[in-house]
């Protein structure tokens, strides 16, 4: 198994910046992506952006794109979400997930609370 640790969230003014950080421990010979999800007061989950663990291919929601930039440290078997220009619809508790080869994410953070004021 994989565990993974978030770290790095906070309470920020909008504008503002977070750096997110997810540290990968155990079996992470496995991971074939990690990816950020994240879920607001009341709403679902959802996808923010991926980072494949090879090549460093990444993918991003339409509304983080150009904010939100994720990268990896693949020695420190980290990953991270640098968030600049910050939104109160940003807010919410980031979690940090890992996926193997043609398997969903089904491993995850415990999660990380981002809240930005207005």
């Amino acid at each position: 198994q994989v565990q993974l640790v978030e770290s790095g969230g906070g309470l920020v003014q909008a504008g503002d910046y977070l750096r997110l950080s997810c540290a990968a421990s155990g079996r992470t010979f496995s991971i074939y992506r990690m990816a950020w999800f994240r879920r607001a007061p009341g709403k679902e989950r959802e996808f923010v952006a991926s980072i494949k663990w090879s090549d460093g291919t990444t993918d991003y929601k339409d509304s983080v794109q150009g904010r939100f930039t994720i990268s990896r440290d693949n020695a420190k078997n980290t990953v991270f979400l640098q968030m600049n220009s910050l939104k109160p619809e940003d807010t919410a508790v980031y979690y940090c997930a890992a996926a193997g080869v043609y398997r969903p994410y089904d491993m995850w953070g415990q999660g990380t609370q981002v809240t930005v004021s207005s």
